[in-house]
């Protein structure tokens, strides 16, 4: 891990799309998709970041473009053939309810010359949101990521409309997971891949050889377990004023987690973890007390 003061660039593999939220009211739009959330949030804590996301050569990926430009993330792009990714949350009925465009649905990263010097240079990289069930994809991420024990951090961060075939979703994530330095996983990512508990993905995890998993559980809080068996757990973060938008709640868990470790080193003893997640839960409860996904802290 780097020294405190070295500047480190954090690499994000992944989803960058934009987000349309509907309700009863209104339609408004971001630019968003997990893995440009993570980038972002990484670069508001002050981490040089790069992207590498499919992004279309149309009025969306002009929108992605600028958004990422203002929070200074530097973007390798796959030009998508069919545009930029869209994801309609719809609320009109109260739970929201997800839509992807065909653009989204085929989304693909090509690792070409310019994603693997990034990736290969890169102290730290973060996957979030992949096409883990797209074997040559994986298969071509994994290549160009060396050491993933020492600088891999993962969050499978499955869509349902983006899912084409689960159980190889499963296999490439697992296979990827049981070799990085930390995994991050969320009680709907357990419902949608396993039909299991959050609790029952994490010991399937920590038993298939992950070495550190962080499970976030909503309104339950967070905890990271450790392939010895150990566990610690933080409940949610309470701060004044309502709740407005839990839909980047996660990804704020996950860049505040990155920046924590980029500065500190990974932690050596419960009380380390404990501070990392309590950082963590005010990060994601500052950010749930806005619209959108954008990193806040409180």
């Amino acid at each position: 891990m780097p020294e405190q003061n070295a500047p480190t660039r954090v690499v994000v593999v992944g989803d960058a799309l934009i987000d349309v939220l509907r309700d009863s009211e209104a339609s408004r739009e971001f630019a968003g998709g997990a893995a440009l959330n993570v980038a972002v949030g990484l670069a508001v804590l002050g981490l040089p970041t790069t992207l590498i996301a499919m992004v279309g050569d149309d009025a969306d990926g002009a929108v992605i473009r600028e958004f990422l430009e203002k929070y200074g993330v530097q973007l390798i792009a796959t030009t998508g053939p069919l545009g930029s990714s869209r994801a309609v949350s719809d609320r009109t009925d109260g739970e929201p309810r997800y839509f992807f465009n065909p653009a989204a649905k085929a989304r693909r990263i090509e690792f070409g010359a310019a994603e693997r010097a990034a990736l290969e240079s890169a102290e730290l990289v973060v996957v979030s949101c992949f096409p883990f069930d797209d074997t040559a994809q994986t298969e071509a991420f994994a290549a160009c990521v060396s050491d993933p024990e020492r600088r891999l951090f993962i969050d499978p961060n499955p869509r349902a409309g983006m899912l084409h075939d689960g159980p190889r979703f499963v296999r490439s994530f697992e296979a990827l997971a049981a070799r990085s330095l930390l995994v991050k996983v969320g009680d709907e990512d357990a419902d949608l891949l396993y039909d299991s508990t959050l609790e029952q993905l994490r010991l399937r995890l920590v038993a298939s050889g992950a070495h550190t998993v962080l499970a976030t559980a909503g309104r339950l809080g967070a905890s990271v377990s450790f392939a010895d068996k150990g566990q610690i757990s933080v409940p949610i973060a309470m701060l004044d004023g309502p709740i407005i938008d839990t839909m980047g709640a996660g990804d704020a868990t996950l860049a505040a987690s990155v920046c924590t470790i980029v500065h500190d080193g990974v932690p050596q003893d419960a009380a380390s973890w404990q501070s990392l997640l309590a950082d963590a839960m005010l990060t994601a409860a500052a950010t749930c007390r806005h619209e959108g996904a954008l990193l806040r802290r409180p």
